[in-house]
């Protein structure tokens, strides 16, 4: 679990909240479930809140935009390179047929080789970003899912 997780992956809960949230109607009052305990449980200054409240606080806090940073960091260039790369294999397709159907090895030519590679860094870019995503946002991410879940407990909707 070290290698995978790392040193700090005791703290990390293993308990998920996403999966514990009620399917919609479930422990409402009315609804086809019981109603939890804790429905009520919740502080007076706390009553108040909905849940648009709770994610707007969310979306500001500091923990949140070192999320999105990480992110933007990964994706903003990996799709520039994309995207370059793309373009280079187009423009040079249309506008360089001769060195497109260069032999390389027998009937394998320059645009076959660029357009496997397509393939090729498509595939790679995608387990970049899910290694990038593993490593550096998914415990963030994690744990601010966990702390809007417990936030949104029992707050009207």
């Amino acid at each position: 679990m070290d290698k995978e997780a790392g040193p700090d992956a005791a703290r990390m809960r293993l308990d998920d909240p996403w999966y514990d949230a009620p399917a919609q109607g479930w422990g409402e009052p009315g609804g086809p479930g019981p109603v939890p305990a804790d429905a009520g449980a919740w502080p007076a200054a706390e009553r108040g809140h909905t849940a648009a409240d709770v994610y707007l606080e969310v979306q500001r806090s500091p923990a949140f935009r070192e999320v999105r940073r990480r992110y933007r960091r990964f994706v903003i260039p990996a799709a520039v390179a994309f995207l370059l790369w793309y373009l280079a294999y187009v423009v040079a397709a249309t506008t360089a047929p001769g060195l497109m159907s260069r032999p390389v090895a027998g009937a394998l030519n320059v645009a076959m080789v660029a357009g496997l590679g397509q393939f090729l860094s498509t595939f790679l870019l995608t387990w970049a970003y899910a290694r990038h995503a593993r490593l550096h946002r998914d415990r963030a991410a994690l744990e601010l899912r966990w702390d809007t879940q417990e936030m949104t407990r029992g707050v009207e909707r």
